[in-house]
């Protein structure tokens, strides 16, 4: 028996909430992370190998490309531990309507903008 249900393949028209964007940015605030944790690691090991690698961290922070890295791992890192607090609010049983769920969800989006242009501007 074949099914006559409606398909829309055109994604460009599909409207999601609040909520959604937010959990789909959350996902991709952790792979992002996870690639962090290997710049991080590398340049950890290379500032403590020896003197001239300190001093070449130190060359690669004042770099354009470099900070720029960095602002993006501390960005997703702040996404991830603001939209994390507010899974953790939800497993406590708050915040799981529809309209309460989208306005945490922008509350979380707006802070860490506001965060990420603070780092921004802290870094430079």
């Amino acid at each position: 028996m074949k099914k006559q249900r409606p398909v829309n393949l055109d994604l460009t028209t599909i409207k999601m909430h609040p909520a959604a964007n937010a959990s789909i940015l959350h996902r991709i605030s952790g792979v992002i992370m996870v690639f962090a944790i290997g710049i991080l690691l590398w340049t950890l090991s290379t500032s403590l190998s020896s003197a001239e690698g300190f001093a070449q961290i130190q060359d690669y922070l004042d770099g354009v490309f470099f900070k720029f890295i960095v602002l993006g791992c501390l960005s997703a890192l702040t996404y991830h531990i603001l939209a994390g607090v507010r899974h953790l609010f939800m497993d406590l049983g708050h915040f799981e309507e529809l309209a309460s769920g989208n306005m945490t969800a922008k509350l979380v989006i707006v802070l860490w903008l506001v965060i990420t242009v603070i780092v921004g501007v802290w870094l430079w």
